[in-house]
């Protein structure tokens, strides 16, 4: 009796533990997820349109468990003085909680500042005269921000 029981008991056991193991392995992410995040994190201006594509198509990168909520600024303005910095912002939110998700934040916190400051001097290359000078500068305070404070 003793020995059927713990069969069964074992058997059961072995069908739960598929079953999760069958559960998790359905729910991990693909496996070129880093290699993703890293593409979309770089300091250049093609990173940073693959990423905005991406993200008005979130949907069709669920599988991947990416981390897509922002705060922009945080508690700086989105657009100071009218520029545009928010899209930015939520790109850097994007590698900061994403790369903290993965464990490798610390390993990739200055690319991802520097890619900030790229994103942020693309939108000033809008400008002109002394508005592009103003926008550079306040540029520069943000990067200067979160390369401190991030």
């Amino acid at each position: 009796m003793h020995r059927r029981l713990a069969t069964g008991l074992s058997a059961a056991a072995l069908a739960v533990t598929t079953v999760v193991a069958t559960a998790a392995a359905a729910d991990a992410a693909p496996a070129d997820k880093a290699q993703v995040l890293a593409s979309w994190t770089q300091t250049s201006a093609s990173s940073y349109n693959t990423w905005t594509a991406a993200r008005a198509d979130k949907a069709a990168w669920s599988a991947y468990g990416f981390d897509w909520t922002t705060d922009y600024c945080s508690s700086s303005p989105d657009n100071p003085f009218g520029f545009p910095f928010s899209t930015s912002c939520a790109r850097h939110d994007f590698g900061y909680r994403n790369y903290k998700d993965a464990g490798t934040f610390n390993a990739n916190k200055s690319r991802l500042d520097s890619a900030f400051y790229e994103d942020l001097k693309r939108v000033c290359a809008r400008y002109g005269g002394a508005t592009k000078t103003a926008c550079n500068s306040t540029a520069w305070t943000y990067y200067q921000a979160v390369k401190v404070f991030g």
